[in-house]
């Protein structure tokens, strides 16, 4: 038999998903909603990895989000009811990205319902650890990170600071000031003097909204 002969033209025909436009629109359509749910799971793990401040993270999720719906609207049917339906069968590893679909919120801000007073009492802890530890010259990155990232996090929150409230974006920009260094650099006297200032004026600035809204 001659290798001619043995060659199947076939085999190297190209294989198309789809045949005509409608199928190619439904193959687009699912590709849509799987790059948005990967990208999802990937903002969530590089949140929990502190490598994405969390103005940043909330504004991506937020959108993220919205088109999420936009994208499921186009595949929901008769095959795919849910998106654990679609997870599911094309075997998406994306537990964060569903919490947050579910949640429908970015982590950053939850429902603070029954939970005010907790949150109150939570902002003014971490407002004076943070301004006890600049007072005792207590100044690496990682002495005041934690502090640091649970009052922006709290304050994110509570619902009832206004979303322009100035003491939450001073609070949230040396957070992002510490993300930036190593966890044994130190802040500068300048540095110390400037955080204190500004977590001062941030409370009492809390404070009168707390005052306002009694």
């Amino acid at each position: 038999m001659s290798l001619n002969q043995d060659i199947r033209p076939e085999l190297y025909e190209e294989v198309k998903l789809y045949h005509n436009a409608r199928e190619r629109e439904k193959y687009d359509n699912m590709a849509d909603l799987y790059a948005v749910i990967y990208t999802l799971q990937q903002l969530e793990k590089a949140y929990i990895r502190d490598c994405v401040i969390p103005k940043e993270y909330t504004a991506a999720c937020s959108k993220l989000l919205v088109q999420y719906k936009a994208a499921f609207r186009q595949v929901k049917g008769d095959e795919f009811q849910t998106i654990d339906a679609f997870v599911k069968k094309y075997r998406l590893d994306c537990p964060a990205a569903l919490e947050r679909i579910k949640e429908d919120r970015p982590i950053t801000i939850k429902d603070d319902k029954g939970n005010t007073s907790k949150c109150i009492a939570d902002i003014v802890s971490l407002f004076i650890t943070l301004m006890d530890k600049l007072r005792l010259e207590i100044r690496a990155m990682d002495d005041l990170h934690p502090e640091l990232r649970d009052l922006v996090d709290t304050m994110n929150r509570l619902s009832l600071l206004p979303s322009d409230f100035e003491g939450k974006q001073k609070v949230t920009d040396w957070l992002a000031t510490l993300n930036s260094m190593q966890a044994s650099d130190e802040l500068s006297e300048a540095q110390v003097r400037q955080l204190l200032f500004d977590l001062e004026s941030s409370y009492s600035a809390f404070n009168k909204v707390l005052h306002n809204t009694s």
